[in-house]
């Protein structure tokens, strides 16, 4: 680990490729010198990370960056979210319902692992410790957290140095992740469907799959 950092989130993505657990010396030293990635280059930060989210189990692995203090170096959006709690109550927290949201997408590929699907699956809701507010019936809102959210994607993908094609598309789909919520009740008229398809774009397919995960 001393010699190249990089191979701390190695070891995590190992556990996200191969599906075993890592032992508790070596998740020990992953904690203690999670800081060393620091010196680490974006790129190569960022080329871990994918192989890490492309993986079979990428939730085993993003649970190891996040108990090791590893994610709040290199995706602290992602820690931020255990803060949280999903407003429909129907989950612990967003941390746990992100996880889950990224598995469902997963279940939802048909042409091999998508990136920017697994990308916005997993930073659809970072905009929520931010606009997160107590309202009067006891209930938690995080009004235009998808808008948020959206920024927020935008900065942390560019600072880790995406292709400018990927972090337009992931950005976007966060940003759109919400609107399909009313179509089920009728609300819906003819124009905002074509409108709906419309600011979606080529998009459209990942949309789906997100808005059902």
């Amino acid at each position: 680990f001393s010699d190249d950092p990089l191979r701390i989130m190695r070891a995590a993505r190992f556990a996200a490729q191969l599906d075993f657990e890592v032992a508790p010396e070596v998740v020990a030293a992953m904690t203690e010198m999670a800081d060393r990635i620091d010196i680490v280059s974006d790129e190569r930060v960022r080329d871990e990370l994918n192989k890490l989210i492309l993986s079979d189990h990428p939730r085993k692995g993003l649970r190891l960056l996040v108990d090791t203090g590893l994610a709040d170096r290199v995706l602290p959006e992602l820690s931020a979210l255990r803060l949280e709690r999903d407003e429909h109550f129907r989950h612990k927290d967003v941390y746990e319902h992100t996880l889950t949201v990224l598995e469902q997408a997963i279940d939802l590929e048909t042409d091999g692992p998508d990136l920017v699907l697994r990308l916005a699956a997993l930073l659809h809701d970072i905009g929520k410790p931010r606009t997160r507010r107590f309202e009067p019936d006891g209930r938690v809102s995080f009004h235009h957290h998808e808008v948020v959210g959206a920024k927020m994607t935008k900065a942390r993908m560019t600072q880790l140095k995406y292709p400018n094609e990927q972090v337009k598309d992931v950005s976007r789909l966060v940003e759109l992740h919400l609107r399909f919520h009313g179509y089920g009740s009728g609300e819906w008229t003819d124009s905002a469907v074509r409108r709906y398809v419309r600011d979606a774009g080529p998009l459209l397919e990942r949309l789906h799959k997100l808005t059902r995960s």
